[in-house]
Protein backbone atom coordinates (compact mmCIF):
# COMPACT_ATOMS: atom_id res chain seq x y z
CA UNK A 1 0.00 0.00 0.00
CA UNK A 2 3.14 2.64 1.10
CA UNK A 3 4.55 1.48 -2.72
CA UNK A 4 1.12 2.32 -4.51
CA UNK A 5 0.66 5.69 -2.41
CA UNK A 6 4.70 6.57 -3.11
CA UNK A 7 3.90 5.65 -7.01
CA UNK A 8 0.95 7.87 -7.33
CA UNK A 9 2.47 11.03 -4.95
CA UNK A 10 5.57 10.70 -7.33
CA UNK A 11 3.26 10.41 -10.43
CA UNK A 12 1.20 13.13 -9.36
CA UNK A 13 4.58 15.94 -8.84
CA UNK A 14 5.83 14.73 -12.40
CA UNK A 15 2.49 15.59 -14.02
CA UNK A 16 2.11 19.03 -11.85
CA UNK A 17 5.34 20.19 -12.62
CA UNK A 18 5.10 19.10 -16.08
CA UNK A 19 1.55 21.01 -16.39
CA UNK A 20 3.11 24.12 -15.04
CA UNK A 21 6.07 24.54 -17.32
CA UNK A 22 4.09 24.10 -20.22
CA UNK A 23 1.68 26.72 -18.99
CA UNK A 24 4.80 28.53 -18.84
CA UNK A 25 6.31 27.92 -21.75
CA UNK A 26 3.16 28.43 -23.70
CA UNK A 27 2.98 31.83 -21.77
CA UNK A 28 6.71 33.01 -22.97
CA UNK A 29 6.51 32.14 -26.61
CA UNK A 30 2.84 33.78 -26.67
CA UNK A 31 4.41 36.66 -25.13
CA UNK A 32 7.22 37.07 -27.84
CA UNK A 33 5.07 36.92 -30.77
CA UNK A 34 2.14 38.78 -30.31
CA UNK A 35 0.01 37.28 -33.42
CA UNK A 36 -0.23 34.22 -31.23
CA UNK A 37 -2.35 36.12 -28.90
CA UNK A 38 -5.34 34.35 -29.93
CA UNK A 39 -3.93 31.03 -28.18
CA UNK A 40 -3.94 32.54 -25.08
CA UNK A 41 -5.19 29.66 -22.49
CA UNK A 42 -5.31 27.12 -25.39
CA UNK A 43 -2.27 25.05 -23.75
CA UNK A 44 -4.76 23.70 -21.21
CA UNK A 45 -7.03 22.50 -24.01
CA UNK A 46 -3.43 20.80 -25.41
CA UNK A 47 -3.07 19.77 -22.02
CA UNK A 48 -6.38 17.95 -21.95
CA UNK A 49 -5.75 16.35 -24.98
CA UNK A 50 -1.98 14.83 -24.77
CA UNK A 51 -3.18 13.49 -21.53
CA UNK A 52 -6.49 11.67 -22.74
CA UNK A 53 -4.19 10.26 -25.23
CA UNK A 54 -1.38 9.29 -22.13
CA UNK A 55 -4.59 7.65 -20.46
CA UNK A 56 -6.64 5.97 -23.49
CA UNK A 57 -3.15 4.14 -24.36
CA UNK A 58 -2.66 3.23 -20.55
CA UNK A 59 -6.03 1.63 -20.89
CA UNK A 60 -5.21 -0.20 -24.01
CA UNK A 61 -2.17 -1.78 -22.50
CA UNK A 62 -2.83 -5.23 -20.76
CA UNK A 63 -1.86 -4.81 -16.80
CA UNK A 64 0.76 -7.21 -16.29
CA UNK A 65 1.07 -10.02 -13.48
CA UNK A 66 3.94 -11.38 -11.74
CA UNK A 67 6.61 -12.55 -13.87
CA UNK A 68 9.35 -15.45 -13.71
CA UNK A 69 12.85 -15.57 -15.50
CA UNK A 70 10.74 -17.95 -17.93
CA UNK A 71 7.81 -15.29 -18.88
CA UNK A 72 8.55 -11.93 -20.24
CA UNK A 73 7.16 -9.10 -18.87
CA UNK A 74 3.83 -7.60 -20.67
CA UNK A 75 1.86 -5.11 -20.08
CA UNK A 76 2.05 -2.44 -17.71
CA UNK A 77 2.54 -3.64 -13.90
CA UNK A 78 -0.34 -2.14 -11.53
CA UNK A 79 2.07 0.42 -9.60
CA UNK A 80 3.56 2.04 -12.95
CA UNK A 81 -0.62 1.93 -14.24
CA UNK A 82 -1.09 3.92 -10.63
CA UNK A 83 1.79 6.24 -11.28
CA UNK A 84 0.85 7.27 -14.83
CA UNK A 85 -2.56 7.05 -15.09
CA UNK A 86 -3.91 8.21 -11.40
CA UNK A 87 -0.52 10.35 -10.57
CA UNK A 88 0.64 11.88 -13.33
CA UNK A 89 -2.79 12.57 -15.63
CA UNK A 90 -4.29 13.21 -12.94
CA UNK A 91 -2.26 15.86 -11.85
CA UNK A 92 -1.11 17.15 -15.64
CA UNK A 93 -4.47 17.38 -17.10
CA UNK A 94 -7.23 19.62 -15.43
CA UNK A 95 -10.73 20.15 -15.53
CA UNK A 96 -11.72 22.72 -13.15
CA UNK A 97 -9.01 25.08 -15.43
CA UNK A 98 -10.99 23.87 -18.36
CA UNK A 99 -14.00 24.87 -16.79
CA UNK A 100 -12.69 28.52 -15.36
CA UNK A 101 -11.30 29.08 -18.76
CA UNK A 102 -15.02 28.40 -20.12
CA UNK A 103 -16.22 30.64 -18.04
CA UNK A 104 -13.86 33.56 -18.70
CA UNK A 105 -14.62 33.67 -22.48
CA UNK A 106 -18.62 33.53 -21.94
CA UNK A 107 -18.32 36.37 -19.74
CA UNK A 108 -15.81 38.39 -22.20
CA UNK A 109 -18.74 37.40 -24.62
CA UNK A 110 -16.48 35.21 -26.62
CA UNK A 111 -19.19 32.54 -27.03
CA UNK A 112 -17.90 31.27 -30.29
CA UNK A 113 -14.21 31.14 -28.59
CA UNK A 114 -16.07 28.89 -25.70
CA UNK A 115 -17.84 26.92 -28.05
CA UNK A 116 -14.69 25.97 -29.91
CA UNK A 117 -12.29 25.42 -26.81
CA UNK A 118 -14.44 23.36 -25.07
CA UNK A 119 -15.54 20.87 -28.54
CA UNK A 120 -11.58 21.11 -28.73
CA UNK A 121 -11.14 19.69 -25.22
CA UNK A 122 -14.05 17.23 -24.83
CA UNK A 123 -13.83 15.61 -29.01
CA UNK A 124 -10.05 15.96 -28.99
CA UNK A 125 -9.65 14.49 -25.55
CA UNK A 126 -11.90 11.54 -26.25
CA UNK A 127 -10.30 11.04 -30.40
CA UNK A 128 -6.88 11.42 -28.47
CA UNK A 129 -7.78 8.68 -26.00
CA UNK A 130 -9.07 6.57 -28.43
CA UNK A 131 -6.20 6.76 -30.67
CA UNK A 132 -3.96 5.84 -28.09
CA UNK A 133 -6.07 3.10 -26.84
CA UNK A 134 -5.97 1.42 -30.47
CA UNK A 135 -2.41 2.41 -30.80
CA UNK A 136 -1.68 0.06 -27.52
CA UNK A 137 -3.70 -2.48 -28.60
CA UNK A 138 -1.92 -2.90 -31.87
CA UNK A 139 1.55 -3.06 -30.09
CA UNK A 140 0.79 -6.08 -28.11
Amino acid sequence: MIGDVAAVSLGAVVGAVSRYQVGNIATRIIAEDKRLAAFTGWHTAAINVFGSFILGSLAGFPTSGPSTKHQELKGISPRMRLLAGVGFCGSFTTFSTFSVDIIGMLNSGKIGRAIAYCSVNNVGGIAAAFAGFNMAKRMI
